[in-house]
């Protein structure tokens, strides 16, 4: 982006020499440059734009998911959410996120300036190419933005409260997630890997390295999540007086697979999208490789879940093999532009396991995720994170960042890079336990998080959306004698009383 603010002057530049060699010949041959110029810019904002609208597109896919992993009795609760955290995030990241994440009057902590678009337009020269460019990079940060806050939803679906949605949504997109943004992506940032300030210093001499969001939109969305889904405590009938797991199943595998289909889609926006050029041969190899290598990760993964799930399990599960495809891409998205083939397909077989002993874990844990996003999100995020340190080739770095002084520990025997991904996962983790982690809690003080018991049974639709998404029920109602009602009510502080078991 720092580049492109200054074309309109570098291409004057140009034109005066060239003017100087000859008075026609020259001028023609600047005309010719301008014109190239202009065509690169305008392809480069085309397919930011095309990248930023197939992120987008992911939120149907979220919907889709989260709408087939909920009962029934849920879905236009989980859907609306999914619409709220569009809407609410896309207004908070105009007003204020954007500065936060790529104001240039900031420090290496937070950004600030252009709130509300406020700078955008300027009478300088060269103003309107630089306008175009913070145009066409708000519209790609805030679906990266609003993707943050869909994995946080799937969290603590079936029992919060609208207004919590609400609430958590727009801190998350405006304030939350724009600082960790600015830290890894903004060239002022204290974590960047960037090299567009000549005094900038890096953290180990390299910085951390996420390319399209491992860290930065998968873990912030995750972690968030957690925070949310543990302080509100699992849902009734999850797990029995003994802590046994029950099953809830989601009421629609269909909605499950399109979901899943959409979001792989849209990954090709997320990953090769986030080289933000595509109009010269260095930048066209990145996308490109960075599509294949998203592609292997993702089958990698679902093939290793498939078949790991049925030894475990004894059958074939669709919901199991889906969530493994994503973990696969969650994993690859960090390195995606920096890895070669078979490293993606590495990648990828190790997210599915990671998210297998992710699930077994909070299972034990008593953890209640409807839609396994803090494991696949956080902890195939984490893995993808780390495994740039080991793998990224000094070669890619190069291309992408304009240095190839520092590459991951298997090619260059130093854990430089290592160290700075680890960083990186440990302070954007705390950041968003210490920020995410006290916003949930506030709103259980204040009872604005969980809903309450007989609503809760009953199901949001009916309780909260005038009536039920379906005409006829598909499931059946979950049973929960008066033992484990005792024992929810504990759990999340529900004083006792007396609900009508539907």
């Amino acid at each position: 982006m720092a580049g492109l603010q200054g074309n309109g002057e570098c291409l004057t530049a140009v034109r005066i020499e060239l003017m100087k060699l000859s008075e026609v010949n020259g001028t023609l041959l600047a005309d010719h440059l301008c014109a190239i110029a202009k065509s690169t810019y305008g392809v480069n904002t085309f397919f930011v734009l095309i990248s930023a609208y197939l992120v987008f597109a992911m939120q149907i896919g979220f919907a889709m998911l989260c709408a087939g992993s909920v009962r029934a009795k849920n879905t236009m609760n989980i859907m609306l959410t999914n619409v709220l955290d569009a809407a609410a995030g896309a207004l908070s990241y105009y007003v204020v996120g954007y500065a936060f994440a790529y104001g240039e009057e900031g420090n290496k902590f937070i950004g600030s300036g252009g709130y509300a678009m406020a700078q955008f337009n300027s009478n300088k020269a060269g103003a309107a190419a630089a306008a175009d460019a913070r145009y066409r990079t708000w519209m790609f940060q805030w679906a990266f933005a609003a993707a943050a806050a869909g994995i946080t939803s799937g969290s603590i679906a079936e029992r919060t409260q609208f207004t919590a949605y609400l609430v958590y949504s727009s801190f998350l997109t405006g304030f939350v997630y724009p600082v960790v943004s600015h830290w890894v992506w903004s060239p002022g940032g204290w974590l960047t890997a960037l090299d567009l300030d000549p005094d900038q210093g890096h953290l180990f001499g390299c910085g951390m390295v996420d390319f399209a969001g491992s860290g930065v939109v998968h873990m912030v969305g995750a972690v968030a999540g957690f925070w949310g889904a543990f302080i509100e405590g699992p849902r009734l009938g999850r797990f029995d007086v003994k802590g046994k797991k029950k099953e809830m199943k989601g009421h629609s595998g269909t909605l499950i697979v399109l979901g899943t289909f959409l979001l792989w889609f849209g990954w090709y926006g997320f990953n090769p999208g986030s080289q933000l050029t595509i109009a010269d041969p260095i930048s066209a190899a990145i996308v490109a490789r960075c599509a294949v290598t998203t592609t292997l990760s993702g089958a990698a993964a679902a093939v290793t879940t498939l078949f790991a799930r049925k030894l475990i399990v004894a059958h074939w599960n669709v919901a199991d093999v889906c969530n493994g495809l994503l973990g696969g891409f969650a994993a690859i998205t960090a390195g995606c532009a920096f890895v070669e083939p078979w490293a993606a397909v590495l990648i990828g077989f190790l997210a599915a396991w990671t998210l297998i002993g992710m699930n077994a874990l909070m299972q034990k844990l008593q953890y209640d995720d409807p839609l396994e996003a803090f494991q696949l999100h956080g902890g195939c995020g984490l893995l993808g994170v780390l495994f740039v340190g080991l793998l990224a080739k000094k070669e890619y770095l190069q291309q992408v960042y304009g240095r190839g002084d520092f590459g991951g520990l298997f090619y260059t025997g130093s854990g430089r890079l290592l160290a700075a991904q680890a960083v990186g996962a440990i302070v954007i983790a705390a950041w968003t336990s210490l920020l995410m982690g006290a916003c949930f809690w506030l709103l259980d003080k204040f009872d604005l998080l969980r809903i309450s018991q007989e609503d809760e049974i009953a199901g949001l639709d009916l309780t909260r959306h005038g009536g039920s998404n379906y005409y006829y029920a598909t499931e059946d109602p979950v049973k929960v004698d008066p033992a484990e009602l005792t024992v929810a009510r504990d759990r999340i502080g529900i004083p006792g009383g007396t609900a009508e078991i539907l």
